[in-house]
């Protein structure tokens, strides 16, 4: 357990000395969609295969199998509608958006009403314009989930490309929404309705 804290905060560590260092920082994504006349978005990173198998990339997950659905800043799902996710009626509002990977069976949408934690508080050094800026939760999911929201499994499609970069879509639907995630050879879709 140790060991899994000192390489995670290790990592964020080094992504922020990089971003205080003037690089480049990664680009996010935002996904966009009006359901009910309301807008619901995520805004997400885009970690990037760069010539690895995402399927060994996952095999770096923690016991829980929970993936923070993006790299870097939480991925967060921001709703001004009133949703129905997998059965469960979600109120509008901001949430951390992660996803349940496990190594056999279909992933799931997890949503959390917690916002995550400024990088100020993971490491003293952050640079001041990032340092309030919140970042998913890193050492154990345990840790906050009591406030799981919604877990809602995702159907498990074929994409046509291999999509080098994480890519989250919203694409309107009679009634909703759905929901796309896809990177590498994968592909995840899970329907947003409006509540009634």
């Amino acid at each position: 357990m140790q060991v899994r804290v000192a390489v995670v905060v290790g990592a964020v560590m080094a992504s922020a000395l990089v971003m205080a260092q003037g690089q480049q920082r990664l680009a996010r994504g935002t996904a966009v969609v009006e359901i009910g006349g309301k807008k619901v978005s995520i805004d997400y990173g885009r970690p990037q295969l760069k010539g690895r198998a995402l399927a060994d990339l996952m095999k770096q997950l923690p016991a829980d199998r929970i993936w923070r659905a993006g790299e870097n800043e939480v991925t967060t799902f921001t709703t001004d509608a009133e949703l129905v996710i997998g059965g469960k009626r979600v109120a509008a509002g901001k949430y951390s958006l992660y996803v349940h990977a496990p190594e056999q069976g279909d992933w799931a949408l997890v949503l959390n009403s917690d916002p995550g934690i400024p990088l100020g508080k993971i490491w003293a050094q952050a640079p001041p314009e990032r340092a309030s800026l919140p970042w998913p939760r890193l050492d154990g999911y345990d840790k906050i989930a009591a406030s799981e929201v919604v877990r809602a499994a995702m159907t498990r499609g074929s994409g046509s490309n291999v999509e080098e970069a994480f890519t989250v879509r919203l694409s309107p639907q009679a009634g909703g929404a759905v929901l796309e995630m896809a990177w590498g050879d994968q592909l995840w879709s899970l329907g947003l309705k409006a509540a009634k």
